[in-house]
């Protein structure tokens, strides 16, 4: 296992791999080292009324549908008498003490008497009630003879026919009931399933084909492979309801756990064989660089993953012949602009020297400032050329730049272009089946074959991939340039926060790539700043009404009422108090009434 903060290497890569195959193979294996066996019996020449057509054939062909599945024993029994029959099911006792699924099949005439439901042998005479537990074999025998088996006690009663031994038979007690059909039964042991042809108190038909409607349904479904044996048995029971137009229902007695049990192995989907390379080609996709590639193509040098490989790596070529063309215009536009700059200092050099000479040869003050106008006209011309270099410079390094943003773009739309054909394959080829549940059987995978190492990844690529996607779903690392920092962990956890995942913030790791890459929309939310508020991907000042104005808060409130004025004091006067008309005076214009003064 790789420290952390490190890149699992190529070794653990393939170490990780091998122990997955290994797990599969020992489960699947231990699936297969369950241990089956069976147990069928037909009675069709019964002896004392009148035969029946089709037990003879079910047994038949169950027994034979039981070894195609790969049963490990198989006992089949015909026409039995009552000795036999017992000694077959104290037989099949012993077989199913170790065994992990024990099935037993029962096909011909069953009774009911008082409760407890009997199979009928070949021989017997059933004359009285008294006889059944003489001439008949229980079912809570076979229940008992099955109870050892470790995960699942079946037992299939295709004995629910109309029975002929009940309408002959002598009463010994006036009280004692002798039932039509079969009794419903309880289980009393887990894991156990009992199903008849009919239910409880129903009976089946025995059919004008060459088998019973509820043998003919479960030698259909019987086989198939990797399915749960109550599916089986529903879907007998839905065939079986639509073939007698509702009139025959099966039914099954008992339960069993949660775990999924298939008499039948689920089928292996055939191996990818381009596995290895797909999950190598992905890794690549990511890194993007050329060196990458080529490790690729060295291991993969054939297949569809080594032409879409061989695509990626000319679009990547191409776009650093576009830099390292840009980058030449871009030293030339800077060796014009050098050169040009050199020849104009030295132009101005040579003619200030000429008009310094001028210059001492007139003595005179106009002769004087025609050479400082001159002077001055040069230095402006030569600042206008020199802006002209500089902006030559600046244009250059823009096509530079743009060049730049090319090489860029190209190795982001080779890593686009290489994810839509990995998304392509998928599609194409079929994916893998996810393991199944364990089941009573599977079928054992092929040997894994040994796969080339995979290419190595630079860790600062994978940063560097992490913080571009990281700032494309809205959580910002700051610069993208491959150095995981204290801002790149900051978004990793901001992401971790929102999307509801848990990756480690101290290490760029592929898987936290993979997360981060899958999200097609912002993760992140918009934070905007006060007085800002969101507008799509970006922030925009908030705007209030003429009636509102911006709080503190970043909010719109209304605008605050200016406060009353305060109405000015009138001073009201008695018409004996109204002052008399102001006399000229000398100190301004004002005179004393009533004790007050007033001025015009």
């Amino acid at each position: 296992m790789a420290r952390p903060g490190r890149m699992a290497s190529p070794f653990h890569l393939a170490c990780g791999l091998a122990l997955s195959i290994f797990l599969t193979a020992t489960t699947a294996t231990q699936a297969l080292a369950d241990k089956r066996v069976a147990l069928v019996i037909g009675i069709s020449r019964y002896q004392s009324v009148p035969r029946l057509a089709n037990p003879g054939n079910d047994a038949t062909a169950v027994s034979d549908a039981f070894r195609r599945i790969g049963f490990d024993a198989v006992e089949l029994h015909q026409d039995l008498g009552v000795s036999d029959m017992r000694r077959a099911v104290r037989t099949f006792a012993e077989t199913a003490a170790d065994a992990d699924m024990a099935v037993v099949y029962y096909a011909g005439h069953g009774i009911e008497v008082d409760g407890v439901n009997y199979l009928i042998p070949a021989d017997a005479k059933l004359v009285s009630d008294f006889d059944v537990e003489d001439e008949a074999i229980p079912l809570d025998r076979i229940l008992q003879a099955i109870n050892p088996a470790r995960r699942l006690h079946l037992v299939i009663l295709d004995a629910c026919r109309d029975n002929p031994f009940s309408e002959k038979m002598k009463r010994s007690v006036a009280t004692r009931s002798i039932g039509r059909g079969l009794a419903k039964i309880e289980p009393a042991t887990p894991d156990t399933l009992i199903a008849f042809a009919a239910r409880a108190g129903a009976v089946a038909s025995d059919g004008d084909g060459d088998h019973s409607p509820f043998s003919t349904a479960l030698l259909r479904q019987l086989p198939t492979p990797g399915l749960d044996i109550r599916l089986v048995l529903g879907r007998v029971r839905d065939e079986v309801l639509k073939s007698t137009g509702g009139r025959q229902e099966p039914f099954v007695y008992g339960s069993l756990g949660g775990e999924a049990v298939a008499l039948v192995p689920p089928q292996e989907p055939p191996p990818d064989p381009n596995t290895e390379a797909r999950r190598q080609y992905e890794l690549t996709a990511q890194i993007g660089t050329r060196e990458a590639w080529k490790a690729f193509l060295a291991v993969h040098g054939s297949g569809i993953y080594a032409n879409f490989a061989h695509a990626a790596l000319d679009k990547l070529e191409d776009a650093e012949r576009a830099r390292a063309r840009a980058e030449a215009l871009k030293r030339q536009a800077e060796d014009q602009a050098t050169q040009k700059t050199e020849d104009l200092k030295k132009q101005l050099e040579e003619q200030a020297a000429r008009r310094t000479e001028q210059a001492k040869l007139q003595i005179s003050e106009q002769a004087r400032r025609d050479l400082e106008q001159e002077r001055q006209r040069l230095a402006e011309q030569a600042r206008r050329e020199l802006d002209d270099a500089r902006h030559q410079l600046a244009e250059a390094q823009q096509r530079a730049d743009d060049a730049s943003a090319q090489v860029e773009l190209a190795k982001k739309q080779a890593a686009a272009d290489a994810q839509q054909q990995i998304e392509a394959v998928k599609r194409a080829t079929p994916p893998p089946a996810e393991p199944p549940p364990k089941v009573a059987a599977l079928t054992p995978p092929a040997d894994p074959r040994p796969s080339a190492p995979p290419a190595t990844i630079d860790p600062a690529d994978i940063a560097r991939l992490l913080q571009a996607h990281l700032k494309r779903v809205g959580c910002d690392p700051g610069a993208t340039d491959g150095s995981w920092n204290g801002a790149s962990q900051k978004a990793l956890d901001n992401f971790n926060r929102h999307a509801g995942t848990r990756f480690d913030v101290k290490m760029a790791s592929p898987d936290a790539l993979d997360a981060v890459r899958a999200r097609p929309e912002r993760v992140c939310p918009l934070v905007c700043g006060n007085g800002q508020r969101a507008a799509g991907d970006r922030c925009i000042p908030i705007s209030c009404d003429g009636n509102s104005v911006l709080d503190s808060h970043g909010t719109c409130r209304k605008r605050p009422e200016p406060p009353p004025r305060k109405p000015k004091a009138v001073v009201r006067r008695e018409p004996s108090e109204r002052p008399p008309a102001a006399a000229p005076s000398g100190d301004g214009g004002c005179h004393t009434f009533n004790g007050k003064q007033y001025c015009q």
